[in-house]
């Protein structure tokens, strides 16, 4: 399947910005690249310099309409009071091009005290370790932004023994496929793409998941006679603030009485809209905040 890529000229003070307005609107993955071919010397310790010229790079599924990203985009500029809207150009790229630029950058990442997240790939760095082999494919999800880490950190500080896991909006299944290695005794996921859904098993069974232990559904499919002796113990559902919202009664729906909930994929300024859509039945703690992304943590009363 071919990707539409949408290329954004930008100072570095709106890189941010524009990476945040990007996944709003829809994009499967973002990247940061020099615009001018300007190298970037050793930075100091806890920065992360841009390039003067940046290049912030939105990848969608093909068959999204470019003309009503490109409005949103305008609109979201405007709405930060950014009176220069950012040139851009787009293009189609076929799935080898994407899978060979992501497979070079994809590192073994750590997460917490125990988990470790290595591209099939490559060596893990701990064998001891709780090590997840990931390939991710086409089906977001592998850690290394910031909703993800925030997800992977919480999982791994969890009592996960003998638990039932859900994953809402699983993706490549990299949270609930964490949660097993972590200890749980199942895991339900669920994803309206049918890529997710084959991501989702592929690495289930490269981590020698066995098929009893996993089940992935599409929403229509996805248990909706669930009581409280099935319901999960602990449900993670990490994708935008508005299908947070739009979701929330059947999120809400899985998780027994007692059982924890974690929330991420909004943004600060959307904490409270996405609150306000489960604290009827939800108790939260304070979030937990990763470069502007927040993690929603909760128990079901």
């Amino acid at each position: 399947m071919p990707w539409l890529q949408i290329r954004f000229d930008v100072e570095p003070d709106l890189a941010e910005l524009t990476e945040d307005l990007l996944l709003e609107s829809g994009c499967s993955a973002v990247t940061f690249e020099d615009g001018a071919d300007t190298p970037v010397f050793e930075p100091e310790r806890g920065t992360t310099p841009l390039w003067q010229h940046t290049q912030v790079i939105g990848l969608y599924d093909s068959e999204m309409d470019e003309h009503t990203i490109v409005d949103q985009m305008r609109i979201g500029f405007s709405l930060n009071s950014i009176p220069t809207f950012p040139t851009f150009k787009s293009e189609i790229l076929e799935d080898s091009e994407w899978e060979k630029a992501w497979m070079d950058h994809f590192h073994p990442l750590n997460f917490g005290n125990r988990l470790w997240v290595c591209p099939s790939w490559r060596e893990v760095p701990d064998p001891n370790a709780v090590n997840l082999m990931l390939d991710p494919g086409l089906a977001f999800g592998t850690g290394t932004h910031p909703t993800t880490s925030l997800c992977l950190k919480w999982l791994d500080n969890e009592d996960l023994q003998d638990k039932i896991v859900v994953d809402y909006g699983c993706g490549s299944g990299i949270l609930g496929i964490a949660g097993l290695l972590l200890g749980a005794a199942k895991m339900l996921g669920c994803d309206n793409d049918p890529q997710a859904i084959i991501s989702t098993k592929n690495n289930a069974e490269r981590n020698g998941v066995s098929a009893d232990k996993y089940q992935v559904f599409m929403p229509e499919e996805f248990p909706s006679d669930l009581n409280d002796s099935n319901k999960a113990d602990l449900v993670v559902a990490n994708i935008l603030a508005a299908p947070l919202i739009s979701l929330s009664d059947r999120i809400k729906s899985c998780l027994k009485t007692g059982g924890k909930l974690g929330l991420s994929g909004l943004l600060e300024r959307q904490i409270e809209e996405v609150k306000s859509a489960y604290e009827d039945v939800i108790n939260f703690d304070e979030p937990t905040i990763e470069d502007g992304w927040v993690l929603l943590k909760g128990t079901k009363s």
